[in-house]
């Protein structure tokens, strides 16, 4: 095993850390945050005219959905890693799917980031999804930065927003601007902080950036654009603000327990700046991970240690490779170093490590803690898997989500069962879905298992794009599948509705259609241990 060639200052490891901001977008589906991720890039430089998410023919796509089940529908499918650079920061942002079958792609994201955007519908507020990925981030303690989107369009009370955020998520949330106008009228905002007000101006399409004069809140101009009882209004609100909410306290944010809230438009562009401002400032930089023997590890230690948080197929259409996104802990990783694979127990050289943007991919010839690093994967790699120069060094596996919807899919041409197959088990290692087979006289389809009923569509569409299979998948009735690892022996007894299975290992698997079932095929089998799939 050794080292990176090149020797790295501790001064200069800890300055590389200092800068780097790697942070999650969550929100539900249509909130906009597909679209703050493309203002990002479009402020932070990566890009030169934000992309479009709309679904015209002449709209430029999501930099960030390169899947085409995403630029079809406008929706985000699969976590995508993007790095730019802004103000002397560097940003690793981590978009994630929206739509609640795809929760489990989000939670891995979730692992690996120090920080996380959440973005509201100012109209619709909280909703399922956001509520349900919240809870995640603050299972881990993970600081939220909070921007309402859309206030081009007519939506609640801005303080009716901040009661609906503390009220449902149980945390404070602190307004760091405030909204000047709103719907057609919405003219930007006034920064609480500063005393300043930031007003924009639109361009075609916001796909550049938005033209801000800053002034003071008595500016003339704010009473010819909002009028002489909307200016007053404003003043009023701002009043209100500044002596009913608590103030911000940095510590009560990086535990989880306070919000930052901004609002704003990210489709016009407006509020987007200072928000990736605040990104810069408040977010915080890598920090230390604990490893699976409790230790805590540094993120500045001269060890390089990283994770493997998510697993890709066929991004480049033309190599049809398998990339593995690592997520560097601590040190400094290089390109053609030799590591440690803790659950291999051996050592590996790591070759032609990629940085990504959308399917754009350029070699990266070092990296630090924060920065997500694509490794093209020949099977060495699964979610969750270690790499390290250390062997004392070794992360939790990154747990799985429980099955909740299954389904038989069948390949129409039988010609075409090599790739079929082929194309299950990357899919499958990627952890878009989990594929069982059921267990009788002779083997049949196989049956998918997933936390979403849209997985089977993604899989049964991205078999035909990448893999050139066409599949057919057709519903199961069952509600639950256990992992046996005792007492169903031979003809052990199952109820009627329940299905004998097992994974790719050979590991025999139960998928019952009840809760009942589960319970009578416990009584009838004292034995019988079952465990969760997770």
């Amino acid at each position: 095993m050794t080292h990176p060639t090149a020797t790295v200052s501790a001064a200069l490891l800890q300055a590389e850390v200092a800068r780097r901001r790697t942070f999650a977008i969550i929100s539900h589906p249509d909130a906009g945050k597909t679209t703050l991720t493309e203002k990002f890039l479009l402020y932070g430089g990566a890009v030169e005219e934000a992309g479009s998410v709309r679904a015209r023919k002449n709209a430029r796509r999501s930099t960030s959905d390169w899947m085409a089940m995403e630029r079809d529908r406008g929706i985000s499918i699969s976590s995508t890693a993007l790095q730019f650079d802004y103000l002397g920061c560097r940003f690793n942002l981590l978009d994630t799917p929206g739509h609640q079958d795809f929760s489990e792609d989000t939670y891995r994201t979730l692992m690996a980031v120090d920080a996380a955007i959440m973005v509201l519908d100012a109209a619709r507020g909280i909703e399922p999804q956001t509520r349900k990925l919240f809870d995640v981030c603050r299972q881990r303690r993970i600081p939220i930065l909070t921007f309402i989107n859309k206030l081009d369009r007519p939506g609640q009370d801005p303080l009716d927003l901040l009661d609906e955020i503390e009220r449902t998520l149980g945390i404070q949330a602190v307004p760091m601007n405030w909204p000047i106008g709103d719907g057609p009228n919405f003219q930007g905002v006034f920064d609480l902080a500063n005393r300043s007000v930031l007003r924009f101006e639109r361009t075609e399409g916001g796909r550049h950036r938005a033209p801000v004069t800053v002034s003071d809140i008595e500016d003339p101009a704010l009473t010819r654009l909002l009028g002489d009882r909307g200016h007053v209004l404003l003043r009023e609100q701002v009043q209100l603000v500044e002596g009913a909410v608590a103030s911000f306290d940095d510590d009560a944010f990086l535990s989880g327990d306070m919000s930052p809230v901004y609002f704003g438009s990210a489709l016009n562009n407006f509020g987007v700046e200072p928000f990736l401002e605040a990104l810069r400032d408040l977010a915080p930089p890598p920090g230390p991970r604990l490893t699976s023997d409790g230790a805590v590890l540094e993120p500045g230690d001269e060890q390089f240690s990283g994770f493997i948080f998510k697993i890709q197929a066929n991004m480049d259409p033309q190599h049809r490779d398998r990339m593995a996104f690592l997520r560097v802990c601590s040190g400094r990783f290089e390109k053609d170093m030799t590591v440690y694979h803790p659950r291999l127990d051996r050592t590996v050289r790591v070759t032609r490590p990629h940085r990504l943007f959308a399917q754009e991919r350029e070699t990266v010839e070092e990296a630090y803690a924060g920065d997500v690093v694509g490794l093209v994967n020949p099977g060495l790699f699964i979610i969750g898997d270690t790499l390290t120069t250390g062997r004392s060094i070794r992360f939790d596996p990154i747990p799985r989500f429980e099955p909740e919807c299954f389904a038989t899919i069948e390949v129409e041409s039988i010609a075409k069962s090599k790739q079929f197959h082929r194309g299950l088990e990357q899919l499958e290692e990627e952890g878009a879905v989990r594929v069982l087979y059921p267990v009788v006289g002779t083997r049949s389809a196989p049956i998918l298992a997933a936390c979403g009923m849209l997985q089977f569509e993604v899989v049964a569409a991205r078999l035909e794009s990448e893999y050139g299979v066409v599949a057919r998948t057709t519903a199961l009735p069952y509600v639950s599948a256990r992992r046996v690892t005792a007492g169903l022996e031979g003809d052990g007894y199952l109820p009627r509705g329940a299905l004998r299975a097992e994974d790719g290992h050979g590991h025999p698997i139960v998928l019952f259609s009840s809760q009942w079932e589960e319970g009578y095929a416990r009584e009838q089998n004292p034995a019988l241990k079952l465990e969760p799939l997770g």
